[in-house]
């Protein structure tokens, strides 16, 4: 048997799938702390969906809970009364490599001579492997299969000698890579963002503290206003109410994953001052002007190609359309691993809108073509549906290069655009044309600099040494 979750992820285009979204609220006496990362979780569940877990601090002490499955599953009303605290920080997450298991959950929970820290991570490191075998050779036992406890460890092992900002600092100065941290030990909240701002993290004012977390879109939800994107190489310390700002390394190259505009984050976040929604409907009035085709309707490949899909038609005059309709409740319901029930599982989660296709010349807007084997089935169902043609266009450049910093691609063999030609690609999937948005016209949709947005997976142009490229222990 086999969870249909993991089997619908094909659905998605085998798109990228960046491993998880973190938060952290302070608001000192606050009854509900854990419950609005709760709602947190909710806003960010589309940055994982394998496990989710919340802790919290009261006085130092920290209680914690997190298991497999999605946000709702995971929590109820006694779950939730026992978690009070003053700081409570929350993790979802979606393994990009390693064992999917509970134990693998975050936040993880360290007990030290001190204390306790609970430490939530976004990201990836590139020399996890190096620092892990060179602890483990010292004696340190490691429970889990993931980089996140390197990190954990390391602050742990310097705070026998420091304060918890000391031993973060000495931590970050050996581990290399993408990060985004949450963590909460003694009275404080702690943020961190990796030294080339890879991973989002941004900071947010209640009425009676603070929020952290991977994307802004959860700030109204619990009341709060932003107040800026955490800098790379910054650390920033909640605590009596206050935040105190540190840089722990400054001048490296600024970064910004550009699969965040793309594909990652929600429509209605703003990251690095920028916001997602403007910029995918960008990428799509730019892909209009590269790659015009007479067409009869313009349809996306939900939800994530929407955005595009509408810039797209703005653009070209062509009217804007739905092509299918998004089964949202697919729930984890398990199914035969045949090849029946795998095409049934394309199906399950999306239906063609046949009135709207049929005998026309459809533009099929999607965000990525990553590993390509889905789309092939989706121009055929359109096909059968009875589209005349169709014609599909692709909101980011093609895919050429495995990505290392928190992101599902780690083989190069498995990235479609690696392999073959456009028309290769176009003629696998049985389109009648196929055109991707070059690298220049993404970066001017970001409109950040082509120098601060990390564009490796286009390129190959990796924005720091990759020192381990056996990345077996990720997170």
């Amino acid at each position: 048997m086999i969870d249909i979750n993991q089997e619908l992820r094909t659905f998605e285009d085998e798109k990228f799938h960046d491993e998880c979204g973190v938060v952290g609220v302070y608001e000192p006496g606050g009854k509900h702390n854990a419950r609005s990362v709760y709602f947190g979780l909710h806003s960010l569940q589309h940055r994982g969906q394998e496990s989710a877990g919340i802790a919290v601090n009261l006085g130092g002490k920290i209680q914690y809970y997190k298991d497999m499955g999605l946000v709702q599953e995971i929590f109820n009303d006694e779950i939730m009364d026992r978690l009070q605290g003053d700081i409570a920080i929350g993790h979802v997450r979606y393994s990009t490599a390693g064992e999917s298991h509970a134990l693998n959950a975050m936040p993880l929970v360290v007990y030290h001579k001190g204390g306790a820290l609970a430490l939530a991570h976004n990201g990836n490191l590139v020399n996890a492997r190096i620092l892990r075998e060179e602890m483990q050779d010292n004696g340190v036992i490691f429970q889990t299969s993931i980089d996140s406890e390197v990190i954990a460890a390391l602050i742990a092992k310097h705070l026998k000698n420091s304060s918890i900002e000391e031993a973060i600092t000495q931590t970050l100065q050996r581990v290399k890579g993408a990060y985004a941290l949450v963590i909460t030990s003694g009275n404080k909240l702690i943020g961190v963002r990796d030294p080339n701002g890879i991973r989002p993290l941004c900071m947010g004012k209640t009425a009676e503290g603070f929020v952290l977390s991977s994307e802004s879109c959860i700030f109204s939800l619990l009341g709060a206003q932003m107040i800026r994107d955490v800098e790379p190489g910054e650390m920033v310390v909640i605590e009596n109410n206050e935040v105190k700002s540190y840089t722990y390394e400054k001048g490296r190259r600024r970064a910004s994953c550009a699969f965040e505009y793309v594909y990652f984050s929600r429509p209605d976040s703003d990251i690095d001052k920028r916001n997602v929604y403007t910029a995918r409907n960008l990428c799509g009035k730019i892909l209009a002007k590269e790659h015009p085709v007479d067409g009869d309707v313009v349809i996306s490949v939900p939800d994530s190609g929407t955005v595009a899909a509408i810039g797209y038609a703005k653009e070209s005059g062509i009217p804007y359309g739905e092509g299918f309709i998004k089964n949202r409740y697919v729930g984890r319901t398990f199914i035969q691993p045949d090849q029946r029930m795998r095409e049934l599982s394309v199906r399950l989660k999306l239906n063609v809108l046949k009135e709207n296709v049929y005998g026309k010349r459809v533009i099929m807007i999607d965000d990525s073509i990553v590993r390509g084997t889905t789309s092939a089935k989706i121009v055929k169902m359109l096909k059968d549906a009875g589209a005349k043609e169709v014609h599909v266009r692709v909101a980011s450049p093609p895919v050429t290069d495995p990505c290392f910093f928190g992101i599902d691609t780690p083989d190069k063999n498995k990235l479609i655009a690696a392999t073959h030609t456009i028309e290769e690609i176009q003629n696998r999937m049985g389109a009648d044309s196929l055109g991707y948005l070059s690298v220049e016209g993404m970066l001017e949709a970001i409109g950040l600099g082509k120098d601060t947005i990390c564009t490796a997976c286009f390129t190959g142009d990796y924005p720091m040494e990759l020192p381990e490229l056996d990345m077996e222990f990720e997170d």
